[in-house]
């Protein structure tokens, strides 16, 4: 536990700087090359994650008449819902940590002095309030998106390195291609604007989310219009499973505190 509130001031402050930074690298595609994938490409990330999900995509899209773009719908809620869990459990830690700030604060004007005995005791004090209300905070910091983030990076290489995606139109758009009417980079945009607000209005406003909120919208904007739809397609679906996902979270989270006041 000790170690768990050490990591999370570490790495509290740059969550969602690092969250941006590996957006925008994934983005750009800067880390990996754009080749077609196959199960000859070289490499543990390429071998154990782009490739299963290529393979993924196409036995979905097969089963539905070669429709890679229901294809990609399908295969985007299926990874979502596999990640439900670790999203669940992160909500529920953020939480209960939004409901220890008032006990926490009150532990830090306590033992507001500067001294290293003073520190020691503020963080022996935090770890038993922490062990007493049964919360992790490194649950509710970046490890849950360090988890994700291979996963939903894969996914992301793994559209754009299939070649048979990029052969396919799905409702009135090319796959391989932008979309000409500039409707998906404008959902895109607006249903990402919309995750962030829900999935941060119960969350203290801060700087780094502030910025999340106002850039991530623009980079998926400027970014889906440029590159294939199949790709704005994603981020369409991912988003709207975030937007529903945070609202029945919200119920259970508002469920929860009723039942609490009654009792």
């Amino acid at each position: 536990m000790e170690k768990n509130l050490q990591l999370l001031k570490r790495n509290k402050k740059g969550i969602y700087s690092l969250s941006i930074i590996l957006f925008v690298v994934a983005l750009t595609g800067c880390t990996m090359n754009t080749t077609p994938i196959t199960a000859e490409s070289p490499g543990f990330f390429n071998h154990f994650l782009v490739y299963p999900f290529s393979w993924l995509l196409m036995k979905t899209a097969l089963l539905f008449g070669d429709n890679y773009g229901f294809s990609i719908v399908i295969v985007t809620i299926f990874i979502r819902v596999m990640l439900l869990p670790v999203m669940m459990k992160q909500s529920k830690n953020m939480k209960a940590m939004q409901q220890l700030q008032p006990k926490l604060n009150e532990l830090k004007e306590k033992y507001s002095d500067k001294d290293e005995k003073t520190k020691k005791k503020l963080q022996e004090e935090m770890i038993k309030l922490f062990q007493a209300e049964g919360v992790n905070p490194i649950s509710s910091g970046c490890f849950p998106v360090l988890i994700q983030m291979p996963i939903l990076l894969a996914f992301y290489y793994a559209i754009m390195r299939t070649e048979e995606i990029a052969r396919h139109s799905f409702l009135w758009f090319d796959l391989g291609a932008p979309d000409p009417l500039y409707i998906l980079p404008v959902l895109a945009a607006v249903i990402t604007f919309t995750q962030l607000k829900v999935s941060t209005v119960q969350t203290t406003t801060n700087n780094q989310l502030a910025i999340l909120n106002n850039i991530m919208p623009i980079m998926i904007l400027f970014f889906a219009i440029n590159f294939p739809s199949a790709l704005s397609l994603y981020w369409v679906v991912g988003g709207i499973f975030g937007i529903v996902q945070t609202y029945f979270i919200n119920i259970d989270k508002s469920e929860i505190k009723q039942k609490t006041v009654k009792s």
